[in-house]
């Protein structure tokens, strides 16, 4: 049984039980019974608005997890998004001052050095091109090849 349905009994039993508006007991019951019916009303519209709510939360879930799979371009059930784009490759550095890992991309790498994002630590890259005539990276090895 709902509770507007409880409330409609109590309602029904004190019109039942013969009780004039009149008398002090009626006027309490009557007070009583319309606070009662008040309150009701309240979770009534309570209840209406948390459906329409969930159902918008839920269509906002569904949006952004269609846009997730979009973006990191992987499936539902992995949940280590990483961020990849098709024209680039990252490699991932791990900070020596903070231990903070983050991703740059070659021609940062190649560039020689970074400011860590967490701390502001200078990093600096060695990094040796195995360059031939094909390569796109702009070394400076290709001169020497």
């Amino acid at each position: 049984m709902s509770v507007t349905e409880k409330v409609s009994y109590l309602k029904g039993l004190a019109e039942g039980l013969g009780v004039e508006d009149s008398s002090k007991e009626g006027k309490l019951l009557g007070a009583i019974v319309g606070a009662l019916e008040e309150i009701c009303e309240s979770l009534d519209g309570l209840e209406a608005y948390t459906t329409e709510l969930s159902e918008q939360v839920d269509a906002i879930d569904e949006d952004l997890d269609a846009l997730e799979c979009q973006f990191y371009d992987e499936d539902d059930d992995d949940d280590d998004y990483e961020f990849t784009d098709d024209d680039e490759e990252y490699y991932d550095v791990v900070c020596p001052n903070c231990e903070e890992e983050f991703s740059v991309d070659e021609d940062t790498l190649l560039e020689g050095s970074i400011g860590c994002p967490n701390c502001g630590e200078n990093l600096e890259f060695d990094i040796e091109c195995d360059c031939d005539d094909e390569c796109d990276c702009q070394c400076d090895d290709k001169e020497s090849n």
